[in-house]
């Protein structure tokens, strides 16, 4: 277990422990809403906004969260983000192509369960107070 909680024993602020939960509720409802609604377009367009804002918090209070177990999710949240991102880039790319529309739905698919184990993950290990695996 000692290899989960940051060294430096230095406790954060309680507000800055509800900021992070804030950020994995942002992220948490981006990814049910996407996975309740039918057409990913307009999700994507109408609750993508709540990821971008959860980043940009991730951002601003960063610093605040350094030398904490926090900052370890922060890294988690930031990550998390722009790899997904990363890989909506590479699905978009292969649907230029009649083969690999295929292949871009499995990237869609697998990357959207990876981005809901990672805030689920995340999240428990908040709520246990314990560090993100680096």
């Amino acid at each position: 277990m000692a290899e989960n909680m940051i060294e430096s024993g230095n406790a954060p602020a309680d507000g800055l422990v509800t900021i992070t939960h804030v950020i994995y509720g942002l992220h948490a409802f981006t990814v049910i809403t996407g996975l309740l609604s039918p057409m990913l377009i307009v999700t994507a367009f109408l609750t993508g906004w709540p990821s971008i804002l959860a980043v940009v918090l991730n951002y601003i209070k960063r610093s605040e969260a350094r030398g904490t177990y926090l900052e370890s999710h922060f890294r988690w949240q930031i990550r998390t983000f722009w790899f997904a991102l990363l890989w909506v880039v590479v699905a978009g790319l292969l649907m230029l192509t009649l083969i690999g529309i295929p292949l871009a739905i499995a990237v869609v698919s697998i990357a959207g369960l990876w981005v809901l184990y990672r805030v689920a993950r995340g999240w428990l290990r908040l709520n246990d107070k314990l560090a993100m695996p680096v």
